[in-house]
């Protein structure tokens, strides 16, 4: 069996992969599966508050996952998707609260590695993935690293080779209509700016509103 395919039955039944993005390794497991989910906060030691960023298959899912998309978001994610942004959108009902640490809203993003889409759209399914690393450890852009931390914890590492990027998504989410920077990242501010006019920058709060609010 290719070790793609492995990963994606894996998936599917409630398990747990490292895979490849262009941006660092990530820890998934199936959104729509809270046991499969809570096995990522426990291998990491990540807290329950702190959300998580879900991977798509292809831009349909965001219509299943999220609710009252503004056309910002719309032209972001046709212009920057697949890639490394992340937007912070309202969530369905078919997103649980564990995912979104709480929170109604759910961060989601295309990745763009080759490795992360011919998985997605071998699973079909949306997947939940933080970086590969121990809560607080330095996130991983080799599939080494990731063992490294993670060790036999995880059911399957799938090695797509360094990260292209190897910097975080940027996380873009709205406050009151209008577009807020939770995150730099992968795709610089100005390009985001360029297309949709300037970011508000929220002051830090001691609850993370997205992926990656805390160190």
């Amino acid at each position: 069996m290719r070790p793609i395919e492995n990963a994606s039955q894996i998936l599917r039944r409630g398990g747990t992969v490292v895979f490849p993005t262009e941006t660092v390794y990530g820890l998934g497991a199936n959104a729509l599966d809270p046991k499969a989910v809570a096995q990522v906060f426990e291998i990491k030691g990540r807290p329950s508050f702190n959300p998580l960023i879900v991977h798509l298959p292809h831009l349909g899912w965001m219509n299943e996952l999220t609710t009252g998309v503004p056309p910002d978001a719309l032209r972001l994610a046709e212009r920057f998707w697949p890639g490394p942004l992340t937007l912070v959108l309202p969530r369905t009902e078919r997103v649980s609260l564990l995912v979104t640490g709480g929170l109604e809203t759910v961060a989601v993003r295309m990745p763009s590695h080759p490795l992360a889409v011919e998985l997605l759209e071998k699973t079909n399914l949306p997947i939940a993935a933080p970086s590969a690393n121990r809560f607080t450890q330095l996130s991983p852009t080799r599939v080494e690293h990731a063992k490294a931390q993670l060790g036999d914890s995880v059911d399957f590492y799938l090695d797509g080779g360094p990260c292209s990027v190897g910097l975080e998504s940027t996380i873009v989410g709205w406050h009151e209509g209008r577009a807020v920077l939770l995150r730099s990242g992968g795709v610089p501010t100005e390009d985001i700016e360029a297309l949709i006019g300037p970011l508000a920058v929220p002051d830090r709060l001691d609850r993370p509103l997205a992926p990656g609010g805390l160190l």
